[in-house]
């Protein structure tokens, strides 16, 4: 699969099923992470891949409501950074980006291996702190959900969430969010 295949199959799907969550994943899905450019090759991303079924169901008490579908994710990836590890100019604070690219490489990389990397927000930062023992300096940006695509939509989906199941989302026009040259209201 090139870049763009991997992108044009990418999807948020939240109807899961079990996959094996071997070591050698964890470490493809890291280092290609870890291939992502960061400003002066800071590297400023951190990830806890959460496999255990214990510790899985552990993490459920940091999710927000409309996330019961996250329960049936073999694996969770907690992508978490801080400022001190990156650049800082003025008011501008790296870390967070370059953490997102870190995790787009690792999500494309899964969507490459036929797996679904669903990214949330909906859940308590300080809760995956806890659980995770993720000291308190770190900003806990986002989880990514690791399954397998269900043939089978799943039940606990509120019906927007089964809708989009079916039929990708509609991406916003161009000139929405492009402008050549100069902003223009």
């Amino acid at each position: 699969m090139d870049v763009t295949k991997a992108i044009e199959a990418r999807r948020a799907y939240r109807s899961l099923e079990p996959v094996e969550i071997t070591d050698d994943l964890i470490r493809d899905l890291a280092r290609h992470a870890q291939l992502a450019p960061s400003c002066n090759n800071n590297q400023p991303w951190r990830f806890v891949f959460v496999r255990d079924p214990d510790r899985l169901k552990d993490m459920r008490a940091a999710l927000t409501p409309m996330n019961d579908w996250v329960h049936a994710a073999s694996m969770i990836v907690v992508v978490f950074s801080r400022k001190e590890d990156d650049c800082m100019i003025k008011d501008r604070e790296y870390h967070q980006f370059d953490a997102g690219l870190a995790a787009a490489f690792l999500i494309l990389r899964a969507v490459e291996l036929g797996l679904v990397a669903h990214p949330i927000a909906g859940f308590s930062p300080k809760k995956t702190r806890e659980i995770l023992g993720i000291p308190e300096e770190f900003h806990v940006i986002a989880w990514i959900n690791i399954g397998r695509h269900a043939a089978a939509i799943s039940p606990v989906l509120s019906p927007k969430q089964a809708a989009q199941e079916i039929e990708r989302p509609e991406r916003f026009p161009f000139d929405r969010y492009v402008w050549v040259d100069r902003y223009k209201a």
